[in-house]
């Protein structure tokens, strides 16, 4: 099906946009997703911080004949069009916010894509002229749903990501 004002494809879900400050993530029939939780983690997380992409609500789309998780629209600004000086510093808040979400129990798991899925490695982090953001939490965790053993693996493996995204964004 062909989806109007469509942003994004990712594996198993389409971003379409739904105003100038709201974009909808379809679920449609079987996307071995659970759109309502991702809406907790995404809920969970704003909680914290507002590192991650805000949740508004869940809506069904009758035209479109699909379930969505409602977000707010985040317009994305392209990196290299800034000082290394200053995203080094948007770099520092960055981690400091991703690291208050490990610290209140929410892992991100998606900061780099495996390099078997195609797309731009590291598309779930977007500069903004508000600073850098995150969207996307489809598999991310919560340390009381996963326990303290595959919490602290999570961890470990997004600080991987996060020093690999490092080098990227500033010495591109």
């Amino acid at each position: 099906m062909k989806y109007p004002r469509l942003l994004s494809c990712g594996n198993n879900n389409r971003v379409i946009a739904l105003t100038e400050t709201e974009v909808a993530k379809l679920f449609v029939d079987d996307t071995r997703s659970d759109i309502g939780s991702e809406a907790e983690k995404m809920k969970y997380a704003n909680a914290v911080n507002g590192l991650v992409c805000q949740f508004i609500r869940l809506d069904y789309l009758e035209e479109l004949q699909a379930e969505a998780l409602v977000m707010e629209r985040i317009y994305g600004a392209d990196f290299r069009a800034y000082e290394v000086e200053k995203r080094d510093l948007w770099l520092d808040v960055f981690e400091d916010e991703l690291k208050q979400l490990h610290a209140a129990g929410f892992v991100h798991r998606d900061l780099k894509r495996p390099s078997n899925i195609s797309g731009d490695a590291f598309d779930n982090i977007l500069l903004t002229f508000q600073g850098i953001r995150l969207i996307d939490v489809g598999i991310s965790a919560i340390r009381s749903q996963v326990g303290d053993q595959l919490f602290e693996k999570y961890v470990a493996v997004e600080l991987n990501e996060l020093a690999l995204f490092r080098a990227y964004f500033l010495n591109r």
